[in-house]
């Protein structure tokens, strides 16, 4: 693991794994951050979002380690699909992983869970 790096290679890999997966699912763009924020977290996070190549389009999930933050932006085109309350679900599940030490694994079921809510419902008739 790299000085600074949060990550180790494999944590790197299950983790870009999972993000592909969750975007192939919910059709979004998913970004993560994890670093020091700087000033207010939220206004950093919806800064950082708003920075992304599609952010209507977008879910970012920024964590300070350091400060204990973890906010979640989305796009417009995602708040169609994926409520507040869904949000803060997916939020409190990788607080609770981050709370055991498990960085990379409350990532990992966030996003999932994230992605699951945020998917287009599916179309029984069409037309």
């Amino acid at each position: 693991m790299a000085a600074g790096d949060p990550f180790s290679s494999a944590e790197r890999v299950a983790l870009d794994e999972t993000i592909r997966k969750a975007e192939r699912l919910c059709r979004a763009e998913i970004s993560v951050f994890v670093g020091a924020a700087s000033g207010d977290p939220r206004q950093f996070a919806t800064s950082l979002h708003n920075s992304l190549v599609a952010p209507s389009r977008s879910i970012l999930v920024m964590v300070d380690p350091d400060q204990r933050a973890l906010e979640v932006v989305t796009g417009g085109y995602v708040r169609r699909t994926l409520t507040d309350a869904e949000v803060e679900l997916a939020v409190l599940a990788m607080q609770t992983d981050f709370a055991a030490g498990d960085l990379v694994g409350g990532l990992r079921r966030g996003i999932q869970l994230l992605a699951d809510h945020a998917r287009s419902p599916d179309t029984l008739h069409a037309g």
